[in-house]
């Protein structure tokens, strides 16, 4: 048989990877806008970044003025809440795709936030511990799925690490600079995230920059994609 006649082999298909990198970058940026609204806004209180309120709560039983126990106490409290949902959440989805788990958590942080942002519409001013509970609730949600994804880098709401790594695994620290992209791209997202979310809190009010993170997360709950749908047994992830 002539070469000209042996059929040639259909080019092999690209493989799609994961979106959810870019997913996790996305909610870093809104773990600015959160934290901006609820530092500048609710009280001196952080929604996403629990290392904060323990140090707050530190400062405040200490006699430092501007702190606010109660407030602390109602981050802490609904951040765990939301992460016991988190695992609950886990167990449920076991054995089904990572896709549907991941974005049905995506989902449910949108929608918290969007219960925020009416909140934060309707009453100006008002029901503070409110708005901290409901969004540590969905910050704890978020913490806990992040954690069993284990992406590297990429915790969403804190960066210490991150930048240890940075630092640690450089060039200059006779590293190889490991993954110095995803982390860089991490801290510009939480420090562009919590710019522009202190000025819509400084200058618009609380609605407004909530409102902006509810839609990026329900962007990146509809961008998001996996290569594979093959269930997963999620409590070994």
């Amino acid at each position: 048989m002539s070469e000209a006649s042996v059929p040639s082999a259909a080019p092999a298909p690209v493989p799609r990877r994961s979106a959810l990198p870019a997913a996790l970058t996305v909610l870093t940026v809104v773990s600015g806008f959160v934290d901006a609204v609820s530092y500048l806004g609710l009280g001196h209180v952080f929604a996403a970044n629990m290392t904060g309120n323990v140090v707050i709560i530190g400062f405040a039983a200490a006699g430092a003025p501007g702190f606010s126990v109660l407030g602390s106490l109602t981050s802490l409290g609904a951040f765990l809440a939301g992460a016991v949902c988190a695992g609950r959440l886990t167990g449920v989805f076991a054995g089904r795709a990572r896709e549907t788990w991941v974005r049905s958590v995506f989902v449910t942080e949108a929608a918290l936030l969007a219960v925020a942002t009416v909140v934060a519409f309707a009453w100006p001013g008002g029901a503070t511990y409110a708005l901290i509970a409901v969004l540590a609730w969905a910050m704890g949600l978020r913490n806990a799925t992040v954690r069993k994804l284990a992406v590297p880098d990429m915790t969403t709401t804190v960066l210490t690490m991150t930048l240890t790594g940075l630092a640690s695994e450089s060039s200059l620290a006779g590293g190889t600079d490991p993954r110095a992209g995803r982390r860089i791209v991490s801290v510009v997202a939480m420090l562009a995230g919590a710019a522009l979310g202190a000025l819509l809190v400084l200058h618009h009010g609380l609605g407004w920059p909530l409102l902006v993170g509810t839609l990026l997360v329900a962007a990146a709950a509809a961008g998001y994609r996996e290569p594979a749908a093959d269930g997963v047994d999620l409590r070994s992830a």
